[in-house]
C-alpha cells in the first residue's frame, strides 16, 4: 500500500533554513519521478520542486536558487532543502509521486499529510 510520510516542518525566522523529508513506502520509489507542492491559505496549490528518476531538478521561479530537492533511493527518501525562508514560504509542503508528460509533472497516487512550515519572526 502506497504511504508518504512527510516530516521536517516547523517554525523559522525569516533567513532560516529548514530540510523536509518525505519517507515513501509501497512502490519502488527508483522508478518514479517526485514532486513538492505547497499549499498556503487562500492560495493555490504550488510545485516547487520536481527530481525526475535520473535526478534532474527543476524549480519555479519562485524558489530557485534557495530550494534545493534531493533524493535517496536506497532509503526510499526524497528531501527538500530551504534556505534563505521568506515569510511567504509559509505553507503545507505535500510530497508526490509521479510522471513527467513531456515538461510537465504530473502527480499521481496518495498524498501524504503534509508537513507545516511556518516562517515568522
Amino acid at each position: 500500500q502506497l504511504s508518504l510520510v512527510e516530516s521536517g516542518g516547523g517554525l523559522v525566522q525569516p533567513g532560516g533554513s529548514l530540510r523536509l523529508s518525505c519517507e515513501v513506502s509501497g512502490i519502488i520509489f527508483s522508478a518514479y519521478s517526485m514532486g513538492w507542492y505547497r499549499q498556503a491559505p487562500e492560495k493555490q496549490r504550488e510545485l516547487v520542486a520536481t527530481i525526475t528518476r535520473a535526478g534532474t531538478t527543476n524549480y519555479p521561479d519562485s524558489v530557485k536558487g534557495r530550494f534545493a530537492i534531493s533524493r535517496d533511493n536506497a532509503k526510499n527518501t526524497v528531501y527538500l532543502q530551504m534556505n534563505t525562508l521568506n515569510i511567504e514560504d509559509t505553507a503545507v509542503y505535500y510530497c508526490t509521486i509521479g510522471t513527467f508528460v513531456g515538461a510537465t509533472y504530473h502527480p499521481t497516487g496518495k498524498w501524504g499529510q503534509g508537513t507545516q512550515v511556518t516562517v515568522s519572526s
